[in-house]
């Protein structure tokens, strides 16, 4: 049986995994899926690792086009085309398992993205990442997630 320590290994692990393939996506040469599956292969992963991996994946790519609006709408002077591929890719994934992996607590996955972003990206990325995904973690809980047609305040990073 797995350590407390050993799961929170293989969950961070899962989390670079899909950071990679959303990451190498943006380059347009493959699907974020098909660079996960090759990752995996070659690193040979623990399943914990792997599913989580491609659940996050999953529901970055799959919810992609609801995802940039969020970021549109919660940090409108940042806008996704503008944003550094692994920007957008950090908040994808961040954004991706808040909303769509109940399993995960929203803090949690926070917590862990905004570290991922302070080692892949920098300190104003990590601010920027912790202040939306935040926002919008807070507003789904309270059930305050406005119709993506409605602006509300913006997160300055």
């Amino acid at each position: 049986m797995a350590s407390a320590a050993d799961r929170v290994r293989s969950l961070r692990t899962g989390r670079r995994l899909a950071l990679a393939a959303l990451f190498e996506a943006e380059f347009g040469q493959r699907t974020a899926d098909a660079i996960l599956e090759r990752s995996l292969a070659e690193i040979e992963a623990d399943a914990g690792a792997a599913a989580l991996a491609r659940g996050l994946v999953g529901d970055a790519t799959a919810h992609r086009e609801e995802i940039d609006q969020l970021i549109e709408r919660y940090a409108p002077q940042y806008p996704v085309v503008q944003l550094a591929r692994m920007d957008r890719a950090l908040l994808r994934g961040a954004i991706g398992e808040v909303l769509h992996s109940p399993a995960t607590p929203s803090r949690v996955a926070i917590a862990e993205w905004v570290e991922l972003a302070r080692t892949y990206s920098g300190e104003p990325m990590r601010r920027l990442l912790n202040g939306v995904v935040g926002r919008i973690a807070a507003d789904t809980s309270r059930g305050r997630m406005e119709p993506l047609d409605h602006q509300p305040e913006s997160v300055d990073g």
